[in-house]
């Protein structure tokens, strides 16, 4: 069976990053867009043609990333949602189709973490963590996929996972397993809604600088044996996972799924001698 297209001038002006990686007339969710990852995401998604709804708890927060988008020329809406709702898949979905009219693109991008040592960790806040971290972004994906669904159009499902899903550390021990969890339920997704042309994926960050990380950054000790691990010596930016999110949200990636995109700076590419400070 051969899938090959003809080799010839028209097939090679659509290789363009322009057209390739283009977004134009699709509609993309952002979950958690007012925070240091998923306003970038948003604004990368945007900025590739995509009609864009930001979703977040933080109203204030949610309202600067929706203004800031604008102004850039971006088509957004915004929706104040909390996650911890039940409907919250429902709502997320009805206000994409209400303020966009439509969905091809999903990002579960929103997260929670509180980092304790195993033995202090309560029953509570474990359930916080693997509900947000991971029923969440299940039941919006199904409800996601079952409009992509309807309008016969296919899809693309990204979920931001994490290093930690991969490189165990102390005082992460509901984080790290509820995002593997995620980064193997984008595998089981990718088989059960290829069919209806959905594809799944994931993006494992490694270790970056975002608002939430600011502590880590801040201390010395902790920043000094991040930094000795990451061969780019460096923590990642933001805007660094634009690149891969396109690449699996466009036609650049239409033989993409099922996937984990580890973006760490090396970090898991393996291990160096001791690198003095400088």
């Amino acid at each position: 069976m051969s899938v090959s297209r003809p080799f010839d001038a028209e097939a090679v002006k659509a290789l363009a990053p322009s057209t390739l990686f283009s977004l134009e007339g699709r509609i993309a969710v952002v979950t958690g867009a007012g925070g240091g990852i998923g306003r970038w995401l948003a604004a990368g998604l945007g900025s590739a043609g995509a009609a864009v709804l930001v979703t977040d708890v933080d109203e204030s927060g949610l309202a600067d990333v929706e203004s800031t988008l604008r102004t850039a020329g971006l088509e957004v809406a915004a929706a104040v949602v909390d996650l911890d709702r039940d409907d919250a898949p429902d709502l997320v979905v009805e206000a994409a189709l209400a303020r966009l009219g439509g969905l091809h693109v999903l990002v579960n991008n929103a997260a929670v973490n509180k980092r304790a040592p195993i033995l202090e960790m309560d029953p509570a806040t474990w359930d916080w963590i693997t509900r947000l971290d991971l029923r969440l972004p299940y039941f919006l994906s199904r409800r996601a996929a079952e409009q992509m669904i309807e309008q016969g159009t296919g899809g693309s499902i990204i979920s931001i996972s994490s290093l930690n899903a991969f490189y165990a550390l102390e005082h992460i021990s509901v984080y790290g397993p509820a995002k593997a969890g995620l980064s193997q339920l984008m595998r089981v997704m990718a088989l059960e809604w290829v069919g209806h042309g959905i594809r799944a994926n994931a993006i494992a960050p490694g270790f970056m600088d975002t608002p939430l990380a600011a502590p880590i950054w801040a201390d010395a000790e902790r920043s000094r044996w991040i930094l000795n691990r990451v061969p780019l010596e460096r923590p990642g930016r933001p805007d660094e996972l634009i690149g891969a999110c396109l690449l699996l949200a466009s036609e650049a990636g239409s033989f993409i799924t099922g996937q984990t995109l580890i973006v760490d700076g090396g970090s898991l590419a393996g291990g160096r001698w001791f690198t003095p400070d400088r």
